[in-house]
């Protein structure tokens, strides 16, 4: 929603500038009598300024919808991540053999041996590789979906309270782009129980923690 606001406000700037551009760079016509200088210059108005900042990207993350729909990836790629592990263990149980093989084995055994690790382990690379691509595809879009959904609960958060500007201070930027806030403008959480009020979804139940999986060894060499 951030990159489509600044494009949308961005070119709207830039039209702007053409048209006047295009004004200015004009034959001048008929002289006619100047304006009078009241008519002619609007003095600015300052407004008094109320800032909220928001962690957006976490935000969309901690509703109800955006942790149910990372349960269900998870839950779709459940039998894709028990067949990964099926073949790290096999892996990991073909390398021990050969680590194990006598030294009266021929080399052409040996070889035969090595190579068979080494297809399985670039099978298990590609395998790992395509899930996790596929995975990154599916959690995109669902954080896509609700994302634009939280931006306007956002925005109509700020309105409703008095705001009249709304950073986000949760994304990737290499450079900060909030130097000093005041944490009770914070309307993150305010946010996420909003739209959780909104949308009618209650929160999932707590997850068990799972130990991590252990990455497959490297193939060995003769």
């Amino acid at each position: 929603m951030n990159r489509t606001f600044v494009f949308a406000t961005a070119l709207a700037t830039g039209l702007a500038a053409s048209s006047l551009l295009a004004q200015a760079t004009k034959a001048p016509a008929t002289p006619r009598a100047a304006a009078p200088a009241a008519q002619a210059e609007v003095k600015p108005e300052a407004i008094p300024a109320k800032v909220a900042v928001i962690a957006f990207e976490q935000g969309v993350v901690a509703t109800n919808e955006g942790q149910r729909a990372v349960l269900e990836i998870q839950k779709k790629y459940e039998p894709k991540k028990t067949a990964i592990d099926a073949q790290s263990a096999e892996l990991d149980s073909l390398k021990k053999q050969y680590q194990a093989l006598p030294t009266t084995i021929s080399d052409e055994e040996r070889a035969s041996r090595l190579k068979s690790i080494d297809d399985k382990t670039k099978a298990l690379q590609r395998d790992v590789e395509d899930a996790q691509n596929s995975y990154n595809t599916d959690v995109q879009e669902a954080y896509g979906k609700v994302a634009q959904k939280f931006g306007g609960t956002a925005v109509k958060y700020a309105q409703d309270h008095g705001f009249t500007l709304l950073l986000n201070i949760g994304g990737q930027q290499q450079l900060p782009t909030v130097l000093w806030w005041q944490r009770e403008t914070d309307i993150t959480q305010a946010t996420i129980d909003a739209y959780n009020v909104a949308s009618g979804i209650a929160a999932p139940p707590p997850q068990a923690p799972t130990a991590p999986r252990r990455a497959p060894a490297a193939a060995p060499h003769q």
